[in-house]
Protein backbone atom coordinates (compact mmCIF):
# COMPACT_ATOMS: atom_id res chain seq x y z
CA UNK A 1 0.00 0.00 0.00
CA UNK A 2 1.19 3.39 -1.39
CA UNK A 3 1.03 6.47 0.95
CA UNK A 4 0.19 8.81 -2.03
CA UNK A 5 -2.26 8.11 -4.70
CA UNK A 6 -1.88 9.59 -8.47
CA UNK A 7 -4.15 10.34 -10.57
CA UNK A 8 -3.37 9.02 -14.55
CA UNK A 9 -5.64 10.63 -16.82
CA UNK A 10 -6.92 9.06 -20.17
CA UNK A 11 -4.27 10.71 -22.59
CA UNK A 12 -6.37 12.86 -24.60
CA UNK A 13 -5.08 12.11 -27.99
CA UNK A 14 -6.88 8.59 -27.17
CA UNK A 15 -10.13 9.85 -26.23
CA UNK A 16 -11.73 9.05 -29.62
CA UNK A 17 -15.09 9.68 -28.47
CA UNK A 18 -14.44 13.60 -28.02
CA UNK A 19 -12.08 13.43 -30.91
CA UNK A 20 -14.88 11.99 -33.33
CA UNK A 21 -17.56 14.42 -31.38
CA UNK A 22 -14.81 17.45 -32.64
CA UNK A 23 -14.35 16.71 -36.27
CA UNK A 24 -17.92 16.42 -36.52
CA UNK A 25 -18.71 19.88 -35.17
CA UNK A 26 -15.72 21.44 -37.07
CA UNK A 27 -16.93 19.83 -40.48
CA UNK A 28 -19.93 21.46 -40.25
CA UNK A 29 -19.27 24.87 -38.63
CA UNK A 30 -17.61 27.22 -40.56
CA UNK A 31 -16.27 30.90 -39.35
CA UNK A 32 -15.79 32.24 -36.05
CA UNK A 33 -18.43 29.76 -34.89
CA UNK A 34 -15.76 26.94 -35.91
CA UNK A 35 -13.24 28.96 -34.01
CA UNK A 36 -15.31 29.76 -31.07
CA UNK A 37 -16.55 26.36 -31.01
CA UNK A 38 -12.82 25.21 -31.07
CA UNK A 39 -11.24 27.47 -28.59
CA UNK A 40 -13.99 26.46 -26.13
CA UNK A 41 -13.23 22.67 -26.46
CA UNK A 42 -9.73 23.11 -25.99
CA UNK A 43 -9.68 25.70 -23.20
CA UNK A 44 -12.32 22.84 -21.49
CA UNK A 45 -9.48 20.55 -21.62
CA UNK A 46 -6.97 22.11 -20.53
CA UNK A 47 -9.17 23.46 -16.99
CA UNK A 48 -10.45 19.74 -16.82
CA UNK A 49 -6.48 18.39 -16.87
CA UNK A 50 -5.64 21.25 -14.47
CA UNK A 51 -8.50 20.20 -12.22
CA UNK A 52 -6.81 16.55 -12.02
CA UNK A 53 -3.53 18.25 -10.90
CA UNK A 54 -1.62 18.34 -14.27
CA UNK A 55 0.69 21.21 -14.51
CA UNK A 56 1.19 23.78 -16.62
CA UNK A 57 3.49 21.95 -19.24
CA UNK A 58 1.39 19.16 -19.02
CA UNK A 59 -1.48 20.43 -19.63
CA UNK A 60 -0.28 22.24 -22.46
CA UNK A 61 1.30 18.63 -23.82
CA UNK A 62 -2.49 16.89 -23.79
CA UNK A 63 -3.93 19.58 -25.33
CA UNK A 64 -1.64 19.64 -27.98
CA UNK A 65 -1.60 16.24 -28.28
CA UNK A 66 -5.02 16.37 -28.76
CA UNK A 67 -5.46 18.69 -31.23
CA UNK A 68 -2.92 16.84 -33.38
CA UNK A 69 -5.49 14.04 -32.70
CA UNK A 70 -8.50 16.38 -33.96
CA UNK A 71 -6.34 17.48 -36.96
CA UNK A 72 -5.05 14.27 -37.97
CA UNK A 73 -8.80 12.96 -38.19
CA UNK A 74 -10.08 15.96 -40.44
CA UNK A 75 -7.20 15.59 -42.93
CA UNK A 76 -7.72 11.60 -42.90
CA UNK A 77 -11.87 12.67 -43.98
CA UNK A 78 -10.18 15.06 -46.42
CA UNK A 79 -8.23 12.34 -48.35
CA UNK A 80 -11.06 10.22 -47.86
CA UNK A 81 -13.38 12.47 -49.93
CA UNK A 82 -10.10 13.00 -52.70
CA UNK A 83 -10.91 10.81 -55.27
CA UNK A 84 -14.65 11.38 -55.34
CA UNK A 85 -13.65 14.74 -56.23
CA UNK A 86 -11.40 13.98 -58.81
CA UNK A 87 -13.72 11.63 -60.57
CA UNK A 88 -16.61 14.46 -60.89
CA UNK A 89 -14.15 16.11 -62.77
Amino acid sequence: MTERSEVIAFPAKNRVVDIKRCVQMLETLHGEEANRFWRDECRALAAHLLNLGYDDTAMRHEVMEFQNAVQTELWAGCQQDEPARRDAY
